[in-house]
């Protein structure tokens, strides 16, 4: 059970964390980069959906991102100033093969200077090979629709390695594979934008190919490397737990979000509910012989990317998700609790529990926290940024990490989402996720309260105290 801050101060406990537990921050590439053009890069499907009228707030793209990709050193010193133990980057697939086709030795050469500027801090690199940034050539092609994607993603993935791989402890296959295929190619959300329950599910599919195509090239090119795949994982209530209906939703919901990714990998074989949800959406003609031996290749970690939980309905209330492939009908119910900026309802102790349950489900595995964060309308008034909101999402979430760690989880490390202000997805600017403010006309940079409060967690490795 979760200890909650103020039981905690009032117990006058301190909270401290194993030694050698791994702090640190993420991005993603087509968020903070910018200069999408520079240097050979091709268009990613983001670049295109993000072009395409109505389809992002305020028109906006993924330039100028944090500008990152000019002002690297810089965003450095700050991670070196706030004292992360490491880094969680992406690569950008268009800049390392710009339209899925050859090698761009500029493109590569960026993040060879990012490795090498972060060893020199003393912090830790861990690599993201996709976080959905597609060359749009391979989606004219057919995208994570098409079985050929996946072994394109092996070939770059093998450039990455190649060049990086001496100096990269850490690296991850994908991120969020469910968000590419059902937000990209279900709900059309995300790029590319389509709505195709059929293409949804055969791009889970390729991306789990994908991931084990990839993790084959990692153990071939950087075999010392610890290496695994990132999912974002959810916790799934049924709105009435005596309604049938809602606990039928809840599986349904639940099997889409967390086990049609993790019990591939993790076990070898897809779960059979779903594939009986899904059974007239092609999903399992899909899997040729060999597939899941490639896919459930040994990980030597899961990455869980996690922000809110879902309660669910069985009563369909008129609206229709794509991003549900066979599960349209269920529907989302609010429970009046806090939320972010981005409409998110916040229950930090949904963070232990999704652990706890991962840990119960996949016995053995080594877990991280690849990415935990809260977006806020922040404002810099008197050169300060008084984010006390995330302040409290940050505290209560570390805290329950704490509590899974001492429920017995297997839990390496913390990253929080993000470390910059940055381009969200289809989103735009209009959300700050950073620990550090992001003046988008200036590009000048802010360290928010919270990111002060996080440096003195990581230094001490234990939870600081809260002062108002």
């Amino acid at each position: 059970m979760t200890v909650s801050v103020q039981e905690a101060t009032s117990q006058g406990a301190t909270l401290r964390f194993p030694p050698g537990f791994l702090w640190g921050a993420a991005t993603a590439a087509y968020q903070v980069e910018g200069s999408t053009g520079a240097d050979g890069r091709s268009p990613s499907i983001w670049d295109a959906f993000s072009a395409t009228p109505g389809k992002v707030v305020g028109g906006h793209t993924g330039d100028p991102g944090a500008d990152h990709y000019r002002r690297m050193p810089e965003d450095v010193a700050l991670m070196r100033e706030l004292g992360l133990g490491a880094y969680r980057f992406s690569l950008a697939w268009p800049r390392v093969r710009p339209g899925g086709g050859a090698e761009n030795a500029a493109g590569l050469d960026f993040y060879d200077r990012l490795v090498d500027e972060l060893l020199a801090a003393g912090i830790t690199p861990c690599a993201t090979l996709y976080h959905w940034d597609l060359p749009q050539a391979l989606e004219e092609l057919g995208g994570w629709a098409e079985r050929d994607t996946a072994y394109r993603f092996a070939e770059y993935a093998e450039s990455a390695v190649r060049r990086l791989g001496d100096r990269v402890p850490v690296w991850s296959t994908l991120n969020e594979p469910w968000c590419a295929a059902m937000l990209g190619y279900g709900s059309g959300v995300h790029a590319p934008g389509r709505t195709d329950a059929r293409a949804a599910l055969a791009a889970a599919h390729h991306l789990l190919l994908a991931h084990g195509l990839g993790m084959a090239v990692l153990r071939e090119f950087a075999p010392s490397a610890a290496s695994g795949i990132t999912v974002n994982l959810y916790p799934v209530f049924a709105a009435d737990p005596s309604s049938a209906a809602d606990r039928d939703a809840a599986r349904r919901i639940d099997g889409l979000q967390n086990r049609l990714f993790l019990d591939p990998v993790l076990r070898g074989h897809y779960p059979s509910d779903v594939l009986g949800d899904v059974a007239d959406l092609g999903l399992a003609e899909l899997v040729k012989d060999g597939d899941l031996d490639v896919i459930s290749a040994p990980v030597d970690f899961v990455g869980v990317n996690f922000y809110r939980d879902w309660c669910v309905s069985g009563e369909p209330d008129g609206s229709h998700d794509g991003a549900w492939p066979g599960s349209e009908w269920v529907s989302f119910r609010s429970r009046g609790l806090p939320v972010t900026a981005s409409g998110w309802e916040v229950r930090a102790a949904g963070l232990t529990e999704c652990l706890v349950e991962a840990d119960r489900r996949y016995p053995g595995v080594t877990w991280y926290i690849h990415e935990n964060g809260a977006a806020y309308d922040d404002e810099v008034v008197d050169g300060e940024v008084d984010d006390a909101d995330r302040l409290a999402y940050l505290e209560t979430h570390v805290v329950a990490t704490h509590a899974a760690i001492a429920a017995g989880v297997d839990l390496r490390g913390y990253f929080y989402w993000s470390l910059l202000d940055n381009f969200e997805w289809a989103q735009g600017y209009a959300h700050r996720f950073g620990l550090v403010h992001v003046d988008y006309a200036t590009q000048v940079r802010t360290p928010k309260r919270s990111a002060r409060w996080y440096a003195e967690l990581v230094k001490a490795n234990a939870l600081p105290p809260v002062t108002s």
